[in-house]
């Protein structure tokens, strides 16, 4: 297994100078999905459209080193099947020789909501690709709306708080195991690297089984900070990822050929209100009796998911 300094001397495929705001997740998460990606092997990247493509893609410049494409806001699985059925056709023609792998990028807008039909047919279909969603929790490019991935309680420019809302009134979707129910190869949940921690390498080494030990659609769900959207300090984006472990607000787990398989089990599992407290999407969460009984709810359901997941991984 590689080390974190192997990995830091392989060259980034995306490049420095792209317009993401610091501290941003999203290239975070990119840069080491693409880590994976062998030297012989070129690469195709789809990306939907959000954050992550109109910062890295200003025209006529490009962050990206290798082959890419955006698309429109809910077509990005469909977008790169097309590419990743082309390029089969065309190595039994024989008229491209090169070995390429196949990554799509969206966020949570254009994967959870806008690119679901898209994402389920080229998962139900099979092609071999790799989609990562880069989940920051809001469709934080135009404007912080909600988004269905958006947790229970958070003040969002569709869901404000005030006298008569206390934020968004459901619970995110667990989209990950709607992937898993696409019988897939390989599913994983995971959060960006993070080094001192035990699970410095989840991203990591997920995408490189993703993409080098599994044919077929795979798919990788990654809690991905956003320090506008979550109104955190980038000092503290990484502590709230790690939170989002603690709490199991955000559980590590992978789902291999139908087989699920906890990745980290907190020793003392932490209220989730310790997540929620450092964001000041949920502040006004903590200012009333309403919203401490909103508290108690998204803990409910957390603990809900939390004991479901433990059950499917034979944990208990």
């Amino acid at each position: 297994m590689a080390t974190l300094k192997e990995l830091t001397n392989i060259p980034d495929r995306i490049t420095s100078g792209h317009r993401m705001c610091a501290g941003c997740g999203a290239p975070m998460v990119v840069k080491w999905v693409m880590k994976a990606i062998k030297p012989e092997h070129k690469a195709v990247v789809c990306n939907a459209t959000g954050c992550l493509e109109v910062s890295t893609t200003l025209y006529p410049y490009s962050a990206w080193t290798d082959s890419y494409i955006h698309t429109a806001f809910e077509n990005a699985a469909a977008t790169l099947s097309g590419v990743e059925s082309s390029y089969r056709a065309m190595k039994e023609r024989g008229t491209v020789n090169e070995k390429y792998k196949f990554v799509a990028f969206g966020g949570d807008g254009g994967t959870y909501d806008i690119g679901l039909q898209s994402l389920s047919g080229a998962m139900e279909r099979g092609h071999d690709m790799l989609y990562v969603c880069y989940n920051n929790g809001a469709y934080m490019n135009t404007g912080i709306q909600r988004s269905s991935a958006t947790p229970a309680g958070a003040d969002t420019t569709t869901t404000p708080q005030g006298k008569e809302s206390l934020g968004k009134p459901q619970f995110g979707k667990d989209l990950t195991s709607i992937m898993a129910a696409h019988n897939l190869p390989f599913v994983a949940q995971t959060v960006p690297v993070m080094p001192g921690n035990k699970y410095m390498m989840d991203l990591y080494n997920k995408a490189n089984r993703a993409i080098n030990e599994f044919y077929g659609a795979k798919f990788i769900n990654v809690l991905t900070p956003c320090s506008r959207g979550w109104r955190c300090d980038t000092q503290s984006e990484l502590d709230l990822i790690k939170l989002a472990v603690e709490t199991c607000y955000w559980p590590l787990y992978e789902v291999v050929n139908g087989e699920y398989k906890l990745n980290y089990k907190p020793k003392q599992k932490l209220p989730v209100e310790e997540w929620l407290k450092p964001q000041g999407r949920f502040k006004h969460l903590f200012k009333s009796k309403e919203g401490i009984n909103t508290i108690a709810e998204v803990q409910e359901e957390i603990d809900r998911r939390w004991k479901r997941l433990l059950f499917l991984c034979g944990e208990e």
